[in-house]
């Protein structure tokens, strides 16, 4: 299929220029987008289509329904139209300092198309219930890969302690909140081993926590060498031997990953892996993404499972941004734009065991993204330096959470001109002035 492509501008701008319509009928929809080209890859739908949205859910997706038919029509015509975006893994227990320093996930996922997201172990078991406050404030739908140490990730230290590893407490925490929790992370565990602090300790205790309730696991892993009677801790054995089917590699293309041979081709373990069942997730953040790395992989036809952006307090400005613009390197690495989409919205739906998300069926929950790919001169930047240039880059125009428009810029779609409000809105009421 030929992509649709759009140049950023006044042309842009004026395309979408009085993009809000009002109802003409008695009205079937509560919001129609209009004129968008569809990509709902779940459903094998990629072509010029309208959404039709009833109570927070998807009602209808077909060729030209009516404006009419609904309270709000919102023309989405030289944009694409897919479902919410899905970041398998970001940082995002804000309140507590002394864990991960994260991020307020609404404020960066929102502007780039992403309704769901899985914090990435900053929460433990103990500390569950203080994140399920920020998970319940939260106007996307956050959930949650467990961390394996109790307090969560507190740097140098709960993660180094496998008396913080309570398999027992994580696992009926899991099972406590089944709609919250999708599996468990393991990671930054390393240094000097001994009898009390063995190697595998973390894996071990997160691959049973897994067991006990059937959820995957999300693994941040370090090779590290034998240290006196402790064997090599090895990338093949963690790869082949520990990983179960469905559990997840995160920051899958760090440079501290064998993923490639020393002569540059692809580790054959990677693959191998691949074909036991075993996922691989970016995690970008700031430290795994080297050009000189990623790129050969990529040539050679590996692209993780799920791209995320691993979203913690200093990557927003940084190298990683946002998930539309660690999209955006891939798509200017040459990975086509559905084979992106594939990897932030039914992929990672099917790795977290939802897949009621990353799709716009009739009635699922009508989490929609409306995407432009601009063209101009744009460059991305690598962990550790570097850059490469292109002329795409994908933005988030609209995202719409359970049928609601939480984000809408930089074209206000749904929004009309300040003149065309009804006079009779309580816009004009004069609310502010002051009598005397």
């Amino acid at each position: 299929m030929k992509r649709r492509e759009f140049v950023a501008g006044p042309l842009a701008v004026s395309a979408v220029a009085g993009s809000s319509v009002m109802a003409q009928a008695t009205p079937v929809y509560d919001t129609v987008l209009k004129g968008g080209h569809v990509i709902d890859l779940a459903n094998q739908i990629n072509q010029p289509m309208d959404v039709a949205v009833l109570d927070g859910k998807i009602a209808k997706v077909d060729r030209n329904i009516p404006g009419s038919a609904a309270k709000k029509a919102v023309n989405v015509a030289g944009y694409y139209v897919t479902p919410g975006l899905i970041d398998l893994h970001i940082c995002c227990f804000y309140t507590r300092l002394d864990l991960t320093p994260s991020v307020i996930a609404d404020h960066h996922c929102l502007p780039s198309g992403v309704t769901t997201t899985c914090d990435g172990g900053t929460a433990g078991a103990d500390s569950f219930e203080d994140f399920k406050k920020i998970i319940g404030r939260s106007k996307m739908r956050i959930l949650s890969f467990l961390n394996i140490a109790a307090p969560g990730a507190q740097a140098g230290g709960a993660e180094q302690d496998p008396a913080q590893f309570k398999v027992q407490l994580a696992a009926e925490t899991a099972k406590k909140y089944p709609q919250l929790i999708v599996g468990f992370k393991t990671g930054h565990y390393g240094g000097k081993f001994s009898e009390t602090r063995p190697p595998w300790a973390s894996m071990d205790a997160v691959l049973e926590a897994g067991r006990l309730t059937n959820l995957p696991i999300l693994a941040d892993f370090t090779p590290q060498p034998a240290q006196g009677k402790f064997p090599a801790r090895s990338y093949r054995e963690f790869l082949l031997e520990k990983m179960r089917p469905g559990d997840i590699v995160t920051h899958c293309l760090a440079d501290r990953y064998a993923f490639l041979q020393a002569d540059g081709t692809l580790n054959p373990d990677v693959n191998k892996a691949r074909a036991r069942g075993v996922k691989f997730d970016l995690g970008h953040a700031a430290g795994s993404f080297s050009f000189r790395r990623v790129i050969p992989a990529i040539e050679q036809g590996f692209i993780p499972d799920s791209i995320s952006a691993d979203l913690f307090a200093d990557t927003p400005y940084t190298v990683g941004i946002n998930l539309a613009y660690v999209m955006s390197k891939f798509l200017a690495l040459g990975v086509p734009f559905e084979e992106i989409l594939r990897r932030t919205t039914v992929f990672p739906a099917q790795m977290i065991k939802r897949p009621e998300l990353g799709n716009l069926s009739v009635g699922s929950t009508a989490d929609v993204a409306v995407l432009e790919i601009r063209k101009g001169k744009f460059a991305y930047l690598g962990s550790f330096g570097g850059k490469v240039e292109g002329n795409r880059k994908i933005e988030c125009v609209m995202t719409m959470v359970g049928g609601k428009i939480l984000y809408d810029h930089p074209y206000g779609l749904s929004v009309p001109n300040w003149k065309d409000i009804p006079k009779d809105s309580k816009y004009w009421a004069d609310t502010t002035q002051q009598k005397f």
